[in-house]
């Protein structure tokens, strides 16, 4: 049984790496900066208050809540440190340090938070990348996209899950009554748990192609991937994922394996999960971003659907030094999501289930409920839940959970 720090849940909500340690026999600690977010949530009850001790990090500057760890260290050691969200890698890539517990290495972990300094250091090794600038008034905006010309894509350089995301194709869209460009900065959006938007943006070219993300794990400097997503859409201007299928890597993707490693050898990344993100262009594989972390919405479980194991399993035994399991033994199928979504603006009244069965349907996960404000889905936070499904072919996944989704009645006033 191992003794595990983790720190902070993906979207506040996601317990499955907790269930993870628990079905292991694991204990863990549990690190917040705002622990009133997890215990106003009952949903959490079962996993998160298993935790052999809470760590409230509000209100704590950095020297302050490292002494307190390093007091439970002491008490009884960590055997592992595990982080799944973006906005808190530095901090714990530093406790990592301080531990001597395996993580990112801080420098790589302060590059990699920095969207636009990340795309400045892969470009000086020669890693092909889209033309970019950054912004850090409203001036600069308007700079930066004159310069560049249309069609360009505007980003938090700090920002993940897809938030806040713009995209200018044509002249129109720069016209007063439609441009953004004058109300974008300052915007102090607050990313919650604690962290609040820095207020610089990425501006780069707009690519055009396939996207995909790829889940890589890991250890030693030694990267395999796990296999990988291709994402599906909602229509423009939406940013929303409407869905997608996890392939599991057979020693089919090499273009894309030399791509992605090349990219997390050039920014030191040695340890741990990655998603990445990419856009397959007529000129090639081009970065999108790379996520210091395990594939997040809960799309881990579309994962471990796939490989036919628990990729949080797999995570906790890579940082413990033990040999993960990826691919062995185990008849990789194909998996597939979709989300629900709101088709108006209101107040959410219901979500009725489908209510014939299917053994393809492997997981449903209603994320909001009766009361709250919803919309269409203009970025992903506007989901409101998610279908997963598997079956041996493509075809048969797609259609299985296309076929359940179609079935739900999502009511609002």
């Amino acid at each position: 049984m191992a003794h595990l720090l983790i720190v902070e849940l993906p979207g506040g909500n996601d317990d499955d790496l907790l269930q993870a340690a628990l079905a292991r026999g694991d204990s863990f600690v549990f690190l917040s900066w705002q622990l009133s977010h997890y215990r106003d949530r009952p949903s959490l009850a079962s996993s998160l208050f298993q935790a052999a001790a809470m760590i409230d990090a509000e209100g704590l500057d950095f020297s302050e809540l490292q002494q307190q760890v390093l007091r439970f260290h002491a008490e009884q050691p960590f055997d592992a440190l595990l982080c799944l969200i973006d906005i808190r890698q530095i901090e714990v890539a530093q406790l990592g340090a301080a531990l001597g517990l395996p993580f990112m290495k801080p420098q790589t972990a302060r590059l990699l938070r920095d969207k636009f300094e990340t795309r400045r250091h892969l470009q000086a090794v020669g890693l092909p990348q889209p033309e970019f600038r950054c912004a850090g008034s409203s001036a600069d905006l308007h700079q930066a996209v004159e310069s560049l010309g249309l069609p360009v894509l505007i980003k938090p350089t700090d920002g993940y899950g897809s938030q806040n995301i713009v995209v200018l194709r044509e002249a129109i869209d720069l016209e007063p009554w439609l441009s953004p460009l004058d109300t974008m900065l300052p915007s102090d959006h607050d990313y919650g748990l604690g962290v609040r938007a820095c207020d610089r943006l990425l501006v780069e070219r707009f690519m055009q192609g396939q996207v995909i993300g790829c889940d890589v794990l890991t250890q030693g400097g030694r990267h395999r991937l796990l296999g990988i997503h291709e994402k599906l859409f909602f229509e423009p201007p939406s940013f929303a994922i409407r869905g997608g299928c996890f392939i599991p890597n057979l020693g089919q993707f090499p273009e894309v394996e030399n791509y992605i490693f090349s990219a997390l050898d050039a920014v030191g990344f040695d340890l741990g999960a990655s998603h990445i993100e990419l856009m397959l262009t007529a000129e090639g594989p081009r970065l999108i971003e790379i996520n210091p972390r395990l594939v997040g919405a809960k799309i881990g479980r579309l994962v471990s659907l796939g490989l036919g194991f628990s990729i949080h399993e797999a995570l906790i035994r890579l940082h413990l030094r033990a040999s993960d399991r990826v691919l062995a033994g185990v008849t990789p199928r194909h998996a597939v999501s979709r989300w629900l979504t709101a088709s108006r603006s209101g107040t959410l009244v219901d979500i009725r289930w489908p209510q014939q069965q299917d053994a393809r349907i492997r997981h449903v996960d209603i994320l909001r409920q009766a009361g709250d404000s919803v919309g269409p889905p203009y970025e992903n936070a506007d989901r409101l839940g998610c279908v997963m499904g598997v079956a041996d072919s493509r075809e048969e996944a797609e259609q299985a959970v296309e076929d359940y989704v179609a079935q739900f009645a999502v009511i609002v006033d």
